[in-house]
């Protein structure tokens, strides 16, 4: 079975803490994988994306072979987890696409000012 991938700063606090809460959390054991978009696979599978995506810096989900970014990649989180999670998808949902976007860039900008930098990557080990 081929997982889905899930590409994340590595060097980020809120990342670091966001992984860590999704693994326990998700409803089956190896259905995403966790890297750090600096990792030599994170860089090669971002190198494959379009010209814009490439550029995004944001978080990537690669699911069923398509790329999601910001924050159609973070709401799609939500369909790994848990069901009482996973309800929540189609609430986040109705939210529009420019709307999301703009509040993901406002807590990108600022995640290093509230969330501290981890010394190195911890993402959870899924294998």
């Amino acid at each position: 079975m081929v997982k889905d991938i899930l590409l994340m700063d590595g060097d980020c606090g809120l990342c670091s803490k966001l992984a860590n809460f999704l693994h326990p959390r998700l409803s089956q054991r190896n259905s995403i994988k966790f890297l750090s978009n600096s990792s030599e696979e994170g860089k090669l599978i971002i190198s494959k994306l379009s010209k814009s995506q490439q550029v995004a810096d944001t978080v990537y989900l690669v699911r069923n072979g398509k790329c999601y970014i910001k924050s159609a990649a973070a709401i799609r989180c939500l369909i790994y987890m848990k069901w009482h999670y996973k309800i929540l998808f189609p609430i986040a949902w109705i939210w529009p696409l420019p709307l999301r976007n703009i509040i993901y860039v406002i807590i990108a900008k600022y995640r290093h000012k509230f969330f501290k930098r981890p010394a190195y990557c911890i993402f959870p080990d899924l294998n």
